[in-house]
């Protein structure tokens, strides 16, 4: 697989558009992903931290990065590799991302929780592709 390789037809384009929490306690957490042309994605049933972090990164907030996020930052400048792109697909009842790495050498990490993979796209500010089959023109909360 080419890293530079062309966007498939089958995904699309998202921005973070809300993120926020299931449960009063804010335990649960969710985020809506919005396409151009309107569709969202409303993703949840992840933890409530990953979505503060999320919140955190999307908002350029000065809080400090996370101790895992920090570690991956570390190991990408160590070996001069790049984040560059996150995709975000259903595999069989979960969400899972593949994650795009370029650099010394490009590198696709496979099927890993979409809620991190999210949380990268925001603290990177790279591009976030959703299969398109996941965009709905209404959602219901």
């Amino acid at each position: 697989m080419d890293i530079n390789q062309a966007q498939e037809p089958d995904y699309d384009s998202v921005k973070i558009d809300y993120v926020g929490f299931v449960d009063p306690y804010a335990v649960e957490g969710m985020v809506v992903l919005k396409a151009s042309d309107g569709k969202e994605f409303h993703m949840r049933a992840f933890s409530g931290e990953v979505a503060k972090h999320i919140s955190s990164f999307s908002e350029n907030s000065d809080d400090s990065i996370p101790s895992i996020y920090k570690l991956i930052e570390e190991i990408c400048e160590e070996n001069e590799l790049f984040l560059v792109k996150v995709k975000i697909y259903e595999s069989g009842e979960v969400l899972r991302a593949n994650l795009y790495f370029t650099g010394k050498k490009d590198m696709v990490l496979r099927n890993y929780r979409a809620s991190d993979a999210l949380a990268l796209g925001a603290f990177y500010k790279i591009p976030i592709l959703v299969r398109k089959n996941l965009l709905k023109t209404s959602m219901e909360a």
